[in-house]
């Protein structure tokens, strides 16, 4: 025990908070990937609490005070009886002999390790720096919470009378039911480091906020309760003794962007998502190139709404899964193609409901119908020159016929083969909508069938 717990001691002495995390993960590190073995066959249940007080209390290099030796004492007694679940657990797994409430026995495991740390902090018994242990292990509870529902979700399928209506069935296991006790110890948490009346900004709790707002993000999301998400942007929203945002690490303030973009946006609040999206973008990290594309997953139908802006080909092709789904919805909408862009929205249908941007990214046809306009006012060619006019006088048309409209309605839809069949007033209908949204600014002459369009900025933003 002496041994294994050699590292922990030198990240202590060194006061490195992600240190002491690392000898509390339960994921052996690439350069040593017996250690978990190692620490867990080091002692057994009737000699573990005695050999990890000795361990921290009489080893030489040992700087722990009494009151902080116990409280890590216990905590590593913890750690030793939840790495024995997850050893246990790997090997039945392995063996292809995982028992049914398996995983679950790894979250309570877990679970007991977290509430220790949780408990230790809150008495005043862990240095400040430690806080980032009770990052660590809250992170990997919500990832043990998943896998134990999942377990339980598959004992319960198994007892089903039908797969397809599982909801109707009574059941003593509630859906997501270890993520939701999750949520509540992360609440508990997130109360920990907001209410935090330490003076001293040095060592206090509050610079935990944002990271564990995020974690609670990511478990509501799962768990598909984006109210309580909003509650806990109110909740900071409210707070005036709050370090400023911009000296919170920038990992914190990205996701911190990120997900209350991801609200505001749910809510059609899209100057907002904007906003908080772009930030998010701003201040990302190059490398991370996955956490770039869930951003832009949001930021591009989101200034589709706002600013009728379209990623260019050249963004997209840094992301192959961007690409593939955006890429032919913007072909369709730069060249107009109504028929095309409806098949691609269609196509990616899946995608884009999960995403829960579907519905956002369906109004996009509407600039893909403004482009179709534009090629008719453009293929409509220019005024006559007057009398001692010249070329730089030259304007085009601005008076097109309602026919002309209809007939490119019809061949952007496919044509009359197509099965769809507009007639001049659902015709007429589209333009005064186009022209009410302020996509295309002018107005219909019913008497002379014809579109008056203004001389100057026809279709805002394409510089006609």
């Amino acid at each position: 025990m002496q041994v294994a717990l050699e590292p922990f001691l030198r990240a202590h002495a060194a006061q490195q908070g992600w240190g002491i995390a690392d000898a509390l993960s339960p994921i052996a590190p690439h350069d040593n990937p017996g250690r978990l073995y190692e620490f867990y066959r080091s002692t057994n249940e009737h000699q573990v609490e005695n050999e990890v007080r000795n361990a921290l209390k009489y080893n030489n290099n040992s700087r722990l005070a009494p009151k902080e030796a116990a409280a890590w004492t216990e905590i590593f007694v913890g750690y030793w009886r939840a790495i024995g679940e997850i050893l246990r657990a790997e090997e039945a797994s392995n063996q292809g002999r995982l028992r049914d409430r398996q995983l679950v026995d790894v979250y309570e495991a877990w679970k007991e390790l977290t509430n220790q740390i949780v408990r230790q902090i809150s008495n005043g018994n862990l240095p400040p720096w430690s806080l980032i242990c009770m990052y660590h292990t809250a992170n990997y509870l919500r990832m043990f919470a998943i896998k134990a529902d999942e377990q339980l979700a598959k004992v319960k399928s198994n007892v089903a009378f039908s797969s397809g209506f599982q909801d109707d069935i009574v059941s003593t296991v509630a859906r997501n039911e270890k993520l939701e006790e999750t949520a509540r110890i992360l609440n508990k948490m997130f109360s920990l480091c907001l209410g935090d009346r330490n003076p001293d900004m040095g060592s206090s709790r509050k610079w935990g906020t944002y990271y564990m707002a995020n974690l609670q993000f990511k478990t509501y999301f799962k768990l598909k309760n984006i109210s309580l998400s909003r509650n806990i942007v109110r909740t900071i929203a409210v707070q005036t003794d709050l370090p400023p945002f911009e000296q919170f690490p920038t990992a914190h303030r990205v996701t911190y962007k990120y997900y209350v973009g991801v609200i505001a946006f749910l809510q059609e609040d899209y100057s907002k998502a904007e906003t908080c999206l772009t930030e998010a973008w701003d201040h990302c990290l190059p490398e991370s190139t996955r956490n770039q594309e869930l951003i832009l997953t949001y930021l591009i139908p989101c200034r589709l709404i706002t600013k009728h802006n379209i990623p260019s080909q050249t963004l997209l092709s840094s992301y192959p899964h961007l690409q593939r789904i955006f890429g032919p919805l913007v072909t369709c909408i730069k060249s107009g193609d109504l028929s095309g862009f409806d098949n691609a929205l269609a196509a990616a249908e899946d995608e884009f409901v999960k995403r829960r941007i579907y519905l956002t990214l369906e109004r996009g046809r509407d600039i893909a119908l403004r482009n179709l306009l534009r090629k008719v006012f453009l293929a409509g060619g220019y005024e006559e020159l007057k009398e001692g006019q010249t070329e730089a006088n030259r304007v085009r048309k601005t008076r097109i016929p309602l026919a002309h409209f209809a007939t490119a309605f019809r061949m952007g839809t496919g044509g009359e083969g197509s099965g769809q069949s507009l007639e001049d007033d659902e015709v007429e209908c589209m333009l005064a909508n186009m022209i009410y949204k302020g996509l295309m600014k002018g107005y219909i002459s019913r008497e002379y069938q014809m579109v008056v369009l203004n001389k100057k900025g026809a279709f805002p933003g394409t510089g006609v």
